[in-house]
């Protein structure tokens, strides 16, 4: 459980969108470096390509990416994962082929006073779906099956959410039009907040403390910056 909870849930609101928080010229810069990056993960299980922003990368860009989040945002400090090389970086590029399970990205050091969680969509293809219901553990990836419990990765795998939000049945209509890739079972409990259709130039900003996850509903792939920070 983290250290200064308290202080973490006075911050906690609504997940919300800031439109157009980048041109479309901007657009494409990122999409540039995403392509100039090296790989730090290519999950095949997973269908999913990662790459991070290391600090070496594109100074000019770091300067208007931060620059527009600190007009949004304040007082916080970036706390993404380390490159393979050590080095801080500005946040995660994820290539997705097939919809990302339900997790939260709450960190493992309980010490620090986790804070929002960005989004910037790099496709104009793409659904993310953030929960009302939220999670003071570690970082967790929640699920029921078997193999998805057993498998390896960055996140701890778990099925505790299922005793924490009460056990309602999860909305059907629901899960057919958003969440078919997961067991209806596997969502118990949950209440959905948000579904935030992706459009470039936007930017989703939601509490780290938040389950969420992909919608089904992708064509080919999808491609996005998440960046994670801390309170100061």
């Amino acid at each position: 459980m983290h250290k200064f909870l308290e202080k973490i849930k006075s911050s906690e609101q609504k997940p919300y969108v800031i439109k157009n928080f980048i041109s479309l010229d901007e657009v494409k810069l990122f999409q540039k470096l995403y392509n100039e990056l090296p790989v730090e993960i290519n999950n095949r299980r997973q269908k999913i390509i990662k790459k991070k922003w290391s600090v070496d990368f594109d100074l000019n860009l770091q300067k208007i990416y931060l620059d527009k989040l600190r007009l949004n945002l304040d007082n916080f400090k970036m706390d993404n994962p380390k490159t393979k090389d050590g080095k801080d970086s500005l946040g995660l590029f994820q290539e997705s082929f097939m919809p990302v399970s339900l997790h939260v990205d709450s960190g493992f050091d309980f010490s620090k006073v986790i804070f929002k969680q960005t989004l910037l969509p790099l496709s104009d293809m793409g659904e993310t779906v953030i929960f009302k219901n939220r999670f003071y553990g570690c970082a967790t990836t929640f699920s029921i099956s078997p193999e998805e419990l057993k498998a390896n990765g960055y996140n701890k795998r778990s099925s505790e959410h299922i005793d924490l939000y009460g056990g309602k049945s999860f909305d059907e209509n629901t899960h057919k039009n958003y969440l078919n890739h997961e067991d209806i079972n596997n969502l118990k409990g949950l209440e959905v907040d948000l579904i935030y259709k992706w459009k470039l130039g936007d930017l989703l900003i939601f509490d780290r403390t938040s389950l969420h996850c992909a919608s089904s509903n992708l064509i080919n792939k999808k491609l996005g910056l998440t960046s994670l920070t801390i309170k100061l």
